[in-house]
């Protein structure tokens, strides 16, 4: 019997050989991220600039926080009596840290000012808190005129005759242009108050500029 024979073996055509893609030896390597763009020459600068100017002290320019701070801690430290230069009657003295560059205050003026009353040492009444645009609620008031006429406590009435626009002053106010021997809240009868008053403005004639809108 004659042997079977083996099963006729499959040729690739050239062309289909040709054609087979070559196997990878190694991984393809991920793409990179393109490089940073560079700042602007203008833009870098002003980013300069203002580190600068954050890397510098507070205490050395003024308006900053901190030098507020600074400046009211030195108001707020008591005073000897030898330290009230002046003297405005019926016992009220007081003592100017600045004096204005601006107009002076007069009886019958229209004042607004910033004041801070204290008791042995301790604020019991401000107006140096609120929204206004000057840090809180000025009061303004008509030098001369009875308290609930437009006028108000006597000493600080008193005490700001003279004051400049822009000054700032102290007043050490006895009981009897204050509270009296009646006293009001925490402040007992026959208290001694000290006042720290800023001139802001003075309004000189009705044409003038509205002081109600820094009254708040």
């Amino acid at each position: 019997m004659a042997a079977p024979r083996p099963p006729p073996v499959a040729h690739q055509p050239p062309e289909m050989a040709s054609c087979a893609l070559p196997r990878l030896s190694r991984a393809v390597a991920a793409p990179r991220p393109p490089a940073p763009t560079p700042l602007p020459a203008r833009r870098a600068a002003l980013l300069a600039g203002v580190a600068l100017l954050a890397s510098k002290s507070a205490t050395a320019m003024p308006g900053f926080k901190k030098d507020l701070k600074n400046r009211s801690k030195k108001r707020r430290e008591p005073l000897p009596l030898s330290a009230y230069e002046g003297d405005a009657g019926q016992g009220l003295k007081f003592h100017d840290y600045v004096v204005g560059p601006g107009q002076e205050a007069h009886q019958g003026d229209r004042v607004v000012v910033h004041y801070e009353a204290r008791w042995r040492g301790v604020t019991f009444m401000t107006s140096r808190v609120g929204p206004g645009v000057t840090g809180g609620t000025p009061l303004g008031f008509d030098v001369g005129a009875k308290p609930g006429a437009g006028g108000t406590l006597a000493g600080l009435n008193l005490g700001v005759l003279g004051m400049r626009v822009g000054g700032q002053r102290r007043l050490l106010v006895p009981p009897e242009l204050a509270y009296g021997a009646t006293g009001v809240g925490e402040v007992p009868g026959g208290a001694t108050l000290e006042f720290e008053v800023e001139l802001l403005s003075i309004k000189g004639s009705p044409l003038g500029f509205r002081t109600k809108l820094v009254e708040g």
